[in-house]
């Protein structure tokens, strides 16, 4: 492992100098690893296993997108893909659970029927597992259960594999029942495209990525992006100008400078008015907003958060009112502005000229 310090706290990381992929295909050279969903996670991690030599099969439900897109994507009906799921665990020893969340909870009384004593149960996110009593995941005590959580999404595991970088990921050990789990999860870590790994627990994962989700990465940044804009148009700005003044210039010019040089650079490196601004007003934000993350955490801890995913995922009418929800946000006046935006950047422009 390699020791590094993180704002003065030395923690153990581990990365592909310390285990490189040969170890990995080692370690996993007798491994037959089965997917049990093929949407984003399952899509990424799969191929990159693939590629990276591992042997894989994809267990997927016969006919929805997930199908065609294993499908499309090489997997061969019979030989590594199979629409039952307990053939797929059948024939693997790790069993790598990405269903949904409401989707492990209605699939698992047939999962834990056909796990067998030595195999692994491997989850990249810790809300079955920790909030056990809401999902009923409780795994058997003769299987390994490994946690291997990319931090970002599928596409991106995907898309960062193909481009030769690699996502960082955390890992943990739930269950060790073979003695063999810690390798394992670490080479699984390595085979499906991390750049880094970094330790936790199933509960710190959880914890962390469901506020994480809900704040600072989507939810929180959403809210704040519609409350300028409004704000603006509001203020009699037109929707261009207010959509480049709190999306475009943010997410195509200053947030890809701060996550290659720090936020301190960005604040030393802008005009002298917008360095003092950002600062003083940064302070009041925090101060703004912190009681409301440390309700979000609560809750998260609490399980409201999960009993509140579960309920209205597992609904039968759910994907109905996700499409209404989407819709809102697609159809409203900011991001109608965004799609215009977009269509006027320069390398959209060039790629839509007629001939």
């Amino acid at each position: 492992m390699a020791r590094i310090d993180f704002g003065g706290v030395i923690e153990d990381v581990i990365t592909r100098e310390e285990f490189p992929l040969t170890r990995a295909q080692q370690v996993l050279a007798d491994e037959t690893v089965a997917i049990l969903g093929y949407g984003p996670q399952g899509q990424g991690q799969s191929l990159n296993l693939r590629d990276n030599g591992i042997k894989v099969i994809i267990g997927q439900r016969k006919g929805g997108k997930g199908w065609g897109d294993a499908i499309h994507d090489g997997w061969a009906e019979g030989k590594t893909l199979f629409p039952a799921i307990e053939e797929a665990i059948e024939r693997s020893t790790i069993v790598q659970y990405l269903l949904s969340d409401a989707g492990q909870k209605e699939q698992w009384p047939l999962v834990k029927k056909h796990l067998r004593k030595g195999q692994v149960l491997y989850f990249s996110h810790g809300f079955s597992v920790v909030f056990s009593a809401q999902s009923g995941v409780i795994p058997p005590p003769d299987v390994d259960v490994i946690l291997v959580a990319p931090k970002g999404a599928g596409r991106t595991v995907r898309s960062n594999f193909l481009s030769g970088s690699g996502i960082n990921a955390s890992y943990a050990v739930h269950q060790d029942a073979t003695g063999r789990a810690l390798e394992r999860t670490i080479a699984l870590g390595i085979a499906v495209g991390s750049g880094y790994l970094f330790p936790t627990t199933f509960e710190k994962e959880v914890y962390s990525d469901l506020t994480g989700e809900r704040g600072a990465l989507m939810g929180a940044i959403a809210g704040l992006m519609k409350a300028q804009y409004d704000t603006l148009r509001a203020m009699g700005h037109s929707p261009s100008e207010a959509f480049n003044e709190t999306v475009e210039e943010a997410t195509q010019s200053l947030y890809p400078l701060v996550g290659k040089n720090g936020m301190d650079w960005m604040f030393a490196s802008c005009s002298t008015t917008a360095q003092r601004g950002a600062l003083d007003w940064a302070r009041r934000f925090e101060t703004a907003v912190k009681p409301l993350f440390e309700l979000l955490y609560r809750d998260v801890q609490a399980g409201i958060e999960t009993k509140r995913v579960l309920e209205s995922c597992g609904a039968p009418d759910y994907r109905e009112k996700l499409q209404q929800e989407l819709d809102e946000w697609k159809n409203s006046e900011m991001w109608k502005a965004g799609s215009a935006v977009r269509s006027l950047r320069p390398e959209n422009w060039k790629n839509n000229e007629s001939v």
